[in-house]
């Protein structure tokens, strides 16, 4: 790739755990998240060079309700207009296989040159996926991957294991390293949650012995459920310190839920993403931590290697973006403000 990632300063967690993070977002491809040429092409890659100019690219969402994903458009819409292709936007209302399937399935039909899609469960649509690469639609996989990676040429996401280490580091501090931790997830079966969660339950079990993490709740991405979940949980245990939430949604069910009862700054709040609206609660103490993906950049590798497939050039197979940690103490920061999601482009 030629676009460079900065180096982003962190505040509530020391300097060796931002390291960890943002070297662990390129370690599937060592530093291939900087340069094609520093990683091996995509065997999809053709050796004869075409022009892109014209051809036609579908981006297909996880979801057209979160602002991680209208972040994702916004950046591919620009690499889009920059490199002087076509890309049409779609997505589910919903975080659903079953709503993302038939999507896929007119993508199927209308057979765009590239599809970049986020996969909206890890195996359920490996049908539809691989009849769209059998039609010779090149895809490229955003944010999410699937049980069957083969049908993309590139993968582009965060460290997801290592960033839910970070939430699981930054959390035990607040809480003094010890209490009762709940965790609120969308679904199981999502690549990019379940690695969050295991990275969060690994780093508690190998470096926290006084602090137990309750059964992973799910909330079918809905805010509203994520908020009972939460209250729910700090009525029945009167000793919950912390509550680990894994996305934009979740995260702001947790902060309903914690405001709610009573309990904003007592019972610490370390979330994944960062909205507008996870940047108020984060303001007014209700939460304590937002770990930022880089979803812009994502919708422009996104595009860009799409197009560099098309073109037969060389095709980056596994791309890591950076992870940003945001606190009440840094949110202000140009990286911390320069990694907050849009709600619009």
């Amino acid at each position: 790739m030629s676009r460079r990632y900065p180096a982003l300063a962190t505040g509530m967690v020391a300097a060796a755990a931002v390291t960890m993070v943002v070297a662990g977002c390129s370690s599937s491809s060592s530093s291939s998240s900087t340069t094609s040429s520093s990683s091996s092409p995509s065997s999809a890659s053709s050796p004869s060079s075409a022009s892109a100019s014209g051809k036609s690219l579908e981006l297909v969402v996880g979801t057209k309700s979160d602002d991680f994903y209208v972040t994702m458009e916004c950046g591919a819409e620009a690499e889009a207009k920059t490199l002087g292709v076509n890309l049409t936007v779609t997505g589910p209302a919903d975080f659903s296989a079953s709503e993302q399937a038939p999507i896929l399935n007119a993508v199927a039909v209308s057979k765009p040159d590239a599809l970049i899609v986020a996969p909206t469960d890890s195996s359920a649509l490996n049908p539809e996926l691989s009849r769209i690469a059998a039609e010779g639609v090149k895809l490229v996989f955003v944010d999410t991957t699937t049980t069957d990676p083969s049908v993309a040429v590139s993968h582009i996401t965060s460290n997801n294991v290592a960033g839910g280490a970070l939430a699981a580091d930054s959390l035990a501090q607040a809480i003094g390293g010890k209490g009762t931790v709940a965790v609120i997830d969308v679904n199981p079966g999502i690549s990019t949650t379940d690695a969050r969660i295991q990275g969060f339950d690994q780093e508690i079990k190998s470096k926290y012995p006084g602090i137990t993490v309750l059964s992973t709740q799910y909330d079918d991405d809905s805010s509203s459920t994520a908020a009972s979940q939460v209250a729910g949980d700090i009525v029945a245990h009167p000793n919950l310190s912390g509550v680990f939430a894994t996305n934009v949604l979740s995260a702001q069910g947790a902060a309903t839920g914690v405001q709610h009862a009573g309990k904003s700054g007592s019972v610490k709040v370390a979330t994944f993403d960062a909205d507008p609206q996870q940047m108020q609660a984060l303001q007014s103490n209700i939460i304590q931590l937002a770990v930022a993906q880089s979803p812009y950049l994502e919708g422009q590798d996104g595009v860009e290697q799409a197009v560099n497939s098309l073109e037969g050039k060389p095709v980056t197979a596994n791309i890591g973006t950076p992870l940003v940690t945001i606190t009440r103490q840094n949110m202000n920061s140009a990286a911390s403000q320069a990694a907050v999601y849009k709600s619009s482009c």
